[in-house]
């Protein structure tokens, strides 16, 4: 079998069995048919990880801040695809899949979209895509798979857009280029997210690279059971649809390579906080999320310079006059070297929640501050091997319901060797 043809078959098989969008798979037929270009990339990832905290991470219950929590060693493997299909100049379809081990679904979507972008003779021009694809906040998940160049595990900002937020409906995009800098105004319109906030309310601010599918199911902290009535696990899935109302983004970014750029955002999901659907035994309740997002990110030099910022607020009405609205904040400023074989990065994050009203402020609240070094070696251009240490010093309440005190420092190191194709 031609070379071509198996990437159609493989592709195809899978989108099947993952009940893929018929429009990708038009496209990699269409893109094979016509002779325009298919681009394939992705990784595979070893990783072994050691770490001495006394919490389960969050993804087995627990009220960890890191990915892998307790002190056991482990180590796994996964691996990220993307595909692009050029199926005309101005037309580009391309899907994401990954395997992730410790996933309720281990094969899971990322995004699938379509865009359309006219060919421009300007310096004005616009482009308009649909499908299901992250919301435009993340500086640094910018590789296959939504990973990071620099780091393992992302900051607390963006495990938390991989976790939770996804966009599933239209965007479009207007810039003006010029000589020496390029505006750009977007927006979106968009639906199925409307629980996207719970895990910020419920568990907090965390840190790994658990990037959620989107079939993905999650899993809160299990000393939450017993404070909503249910018993543990509490699961729920993170895009679905409630409420049958429309949500919206829109932003602007000012973009000139001699300085750098600069990106400012307003999300809303508009969901109706009093309105939940039932989900293995209990209600999942539609949260009201929205928030502020300002980026910034300079390449000086050899130095890649990125720093993120976030403030919002996500609410849920469980009943008549009591609306719990919880109050989130992070930042974080990374600096990485970003030439030759090897190349560090260091990161600092801080991050804070409230809940409203008390007593749920007692509970629910935190604050913390995270320090995350990486030291990556690239011999090849298709071989990434990266050691990691990442400390999360955090304090919240809500951990004296599994008999551990409300300060508790987590460290973890990670040893991962990607082959990228």
């Amino acid at each position: 079998m031609a070379r071509d043809d198996l990437i159609v078959h493989v592709v195809t098989t899978r989108a099947a069995r993952m009940r893929a969008w018929p429009l990708l798979l038009l496209g990699i037929l269409a893109g094979h048919a016509y002779g325009q270009s298919v681009d394939v990339h992705g990784y595979i990832d070893f990783r072994a990880v050691a770490g001495n905290d006394k919490e389960q991470s969050w993804i087995d219950g627990g009220m960890g801040k890191e990915r892998f929590g307790g002190d056991a060693s482990a180590h796994h493997a996964s691996g990220a695809l993307k595909v692009s299909f050029q199926l005309a100049p101005e037309w580009l379809a391309s899907t994401q899949w990954q395997y992730q081990p410790d996933a309720r679904h281990r094969f899971g979507l990322l995004d699938a979209s379509l865009r359309f972008r006219p060919v421009s003779t300007t310096p004005w021009r616009w482009s308009a895509r649909v499908g299901v694809f992250f919301p435009p906040i993340s500086l640094e998940n910018d590789n296959v798979g939504w990973t990071s160049p620099w780091t393992l595990s992302p900051s607390a900002i963006n495990t938390w857009v991989g976790e939770e937020l996804r966009t599933v409906g239209a965007e479009m995009r207007v810039e003006h280029r010029g000589q020496a800098q390029t505006l750009e105004l977007f927006g979106a319109v968009f639906g199925k997210n409307d629980p996207a906030g719970e895990l910020l309310a419920a568990r907090g601010w965390a840190l790994g690279d658990a990037t959620s599918g989107f079939n993905a199911t999650l899993r809160e902290p299990d000393v939450y059971a017993s404070i909503i009535g249910t018993t543990a696990p509490v699961l729920y899935r993170p895009f679905v649809e409630i409420d049958n109302r429309i949500g919206w983004y829109a932003g602007a970014s000012w973009n000139a390579p001699a300085f750098g750029k600069v990106s400012l955002l307003r999300y809303d999901n508009r969901a109706d906080p009093s309105l939940y659907k039932e989900y293995a035994g209990r209600d999942v309740f539609a949260w009201h999320t929205r928030f502020w997002s300002l980026g910034m990110q300079s390449d000086a030099g050899e130095f890649a310079l990125r720093g993120q910022a976030m403030h919002g607020y996500t609410a849920i009405q469980p009943e008549q006059g009591l609306l719990l609205d919880t109050e989130f904040n992070a930042a974080y400023v990374l600096v990485a070297w970003t030439h030759g074989h090897w190349q560090p990065a260091l990161r600092f994050d801080v991050f804070q929640s409230r809940q409203s009203p008390e007593p749920a402020a007692a509970l629910h609240s935190e604050h913390g501050n995270a320090a995350t070094l990486a030291v990556n070696w690239r011999p090849q251009d298709n071989l990434r091997i990266t050691g990691e240490w990442m400390r999360v010093d955090s304090s919240r309440n809500q951990r004296l319901l599994a008999g551990l005190l409300p300060h508790q420092i987590d460290n973890t190191l990670q040893l991962s060797v990607r082959l990228q194709f």
